[in-house]
This record gives structure tokens, sequence and C-alpha cells, in this order.
């Protein structure tokens, strides 16, 4: 093993050939440059947002932000906290399975070149770039009117699924693109099946970028106001069901900010937000992890 002199030696050498590589191509060194410091910049942003929202919120927490009813004194989020959680785990229960199965069909089963896999992961994309206020209007129209839901958590919940469901198919779909083919032919080889292999080795392996698309989902479930407004609603307490009316955290800061009595709840509010987004990643992170290393 190379002792420290060596590895010093050997730093040196690589930064004087990347040196005498940018004195040959100048064009190099200026887009390292800005790549270093578009990189530098980006995480100064998120430093700064999460510092500068710390700093407005935690002062402002208090116990009756956590009471478990609402009323105008107190205007607690406990109630918002809990109908969050249950959109988000009714959106990923509808919208998982459908998004999963159909990148299983584009990457498995389709075949290589096809015109309508070629049509359908365009327009993935392009319902990934709808504002979300259009799937808002459309479960206004469709869920709450038509099928006659109301303003009510489900209705909510089945407009995000349907906003996510191309984040999910088209992240998925990738991961899936990602496993080797060796992986595939031995499967073959030991005699297993189309569907035995795609259940017990390609899903595992391609586990921590179907969880990458899922975390992402959520991000927009959890942060996600215009459509709800149109869908769920936003009454202050604790929904009594599926099919009552209930607004979720990011809602509940909304309302906070429009109104402009309660502004230092709404900062606070914000602080809760951001935890449960890093909670919810963070667990996410430490699922994958632990069903990767169980599948090596």
């Amino acid at each position: 093993m190379a002792d420290n002199n060596e590895i010093k030696a050997i730093n040196k050498t690589g930064f004087a050939q990347r040196l005498r590589e940018y004195k040959r191509k100048p064009l190099s060194l200026v887009l390292f440059i800005l790549v270093v410091l578009a990189a530098a910049i980006s995480v100064l942003a998120l430093v700064f947002l999460i510092v500068y929202i710390l700093v407005m919120g935690v002062p402002h927490i208090t116990p009756e932000l956590f009471a478990w009813e609402y009323n105008s004194d107190n205007v607690s989020c406990m109630p918002a906290i809990i109908n969050t959680v249950v959109v988000t785990l009714l959106t990923l229960v509808i919208a998982v399975p459908f998004g999963v199965g159909a990148a299983i069909y584009l990457a498995e089963y389709a075949k290589r070149g096809n015109k309508f896999v070629k049509l359908i992961r365009t327009m993935a994309e392009t319902l990934s770039g709808i504002p979300s206020i259009v799937y808002g209007l459309f479960g206004m129209l469709f869920f709450v009117t038509t099928l006659q839901w109301r303003l009510s958590l489900l209705a909510g919940s089945f407009t995000l699924a349907i906003m996510v469901l191309p984040t999910i198919m088209r992240t998925t779909e990738e991961a899936l693109l990602s496993v080797p083919d060796s992986y595939r032919e031995g499967s073959y080889g030991l005699g297993a099946g189309k569907l035995r292999t795609i259940i017990r080795i390609i899903l595992p392996s391609a586990i921590p970028g179907i969880l990458a698309g899922i975390i992402l989902a959520v991000g927009r479930i959890v942060g996600e106001t215009a459509a709800l407004l149109y869908t769920s609603g936003s009454a202050s307490g604790l929904a009594k069901g599926l099919m009552s009316s209930g607004r979720t955290l990011a809602i509940h800061m909304y309302v906070l900010a429009n109104e402009g009595l309660h502004t230092d709840q709404a900062w606070a509010t914000a602080v809760v937000l951001l935890v449960l987004v890093l909670l919810i990643n963070t667990l996410s992170a430490f699922i994958a992890k632990k069903l990767t290393s169980k599948n090596k």
C-alpha cells in the first residue's frame, strides 16, 4: 500500500497533468470554472433557503401549533399533518402499481423501437410539464362534479395520482433499463422464465432508482396546493373520512399566509413541512439501502 508521500506525489502529478491540459485547451478550464460556479451557487441557494425558513419559523413553533383540534386561536397544523399523510399514502397506493406496471411493460415486454412505446414516452414527458392547476381543473370537473365525489381527500388523491404517474413511470423505466442485460441472460440461462426474472432479478436491482422516482413523487404530493384546492378543498379540521374535505400542510400554510393574520404560524408550518419531507426522504433512502444490501 502506498504511503502518504507516494499518495501526495500521485496527486501532484495528476494536478500537473490537468494544468497542462487546461493550458492546451483553455475552453476546458472555462467550462470547469462555470460548472464549479454553478454547483456552488446551487448549494448556497439551497442552504440559504433552508436557513432562512428555520430562522423565520423555529421561534414561532409552540405546543398550541400541534393541538389536536384546529381553531382560530391556535391555528393548529396537526389536522393538516394527518391529512397530508393520508393523501400521500393514498396517492402512492393508486399511482405506484400503475406506474411500475407500465414501466415494466415498456422496458421488458414492448419491442425495442416500437412506435407505440415512443408515443407513450412522449405523452408521459408532456404530462410531466403540465401545470398542476390544469390537473386541479380536470379533477374538479371529473372527480368532484361528474363522479360526484365532492371536495374530498379521495378526489384530491386521484388527481395527484394522475399528476405523479408520469414521474414514477419514467424513473422506473430508466431504472429497469439500467439493469445490465447480463442479469437477464444469466437468469434465462438458469431456466427462469420472463416473469420470474423480472420479479426476482430485475426489480430488486432497480429498487434504488424506483424509490428515487417515488421520493420525487412524494415531494410533489406534499408540496402541492393548486390541484388540491380544486379537489380536496381547504377545510381546516381533520377529515372524517376519504369522502370529506380537508387541507394538507401546503394548503394550510398558503391559507395562513394569504389571510395575513397568522404569518408567524405560516413560517412555523413551513418548518414542519420541511421536516416532514426530510423524514420521508430519509426513510425512503434507508429502505432503499436495506433492500439493496439484502439483495446483494
